[in-house]
């Protein structure tokens, strides 16, 4: 999905954002045809806003891959958590 187009000779208004915004984040999350992803290339091809909004969104993903880790939770804050909520009940 690498496109080298300049972005002086794409749109710079998309006319049905909403639903090319949802298309971009099923390919996102793996969940588009291969098709679709054929679609998508074309699209960040020809507009800006759509361009703009993949590459953020990818971004943005990146940076939470990267950042959200599971870390081990000490024994005594479950246990104790636990024991508050037994308590609540």
């Amino acid at each position: 999905m690498d496109n080298f187009t300049p972005s002086n000779q794409r749109k710079l208004n998309c006319s049905d954002a909403s639903k090319c915004f949802k298309l971009l984040e099923s390919i996102l999350d793996g969940e588009a045809a291969l098709e679709d992803k054929h679609v998508l290339d074309e699209k960040l091809a020809k507009c800006q806003p759509c361009f703009e909004h993949f590459h953020l969104e990818k971004a943005i993903r990146d940076v939470l891959k990267t950042k959200c880790t599971k870390h081990a939770v000490p024994t005594e804050l479950v246990d104790s958590i636990r024991q508050k909520i037994q308590e609540i009940k």
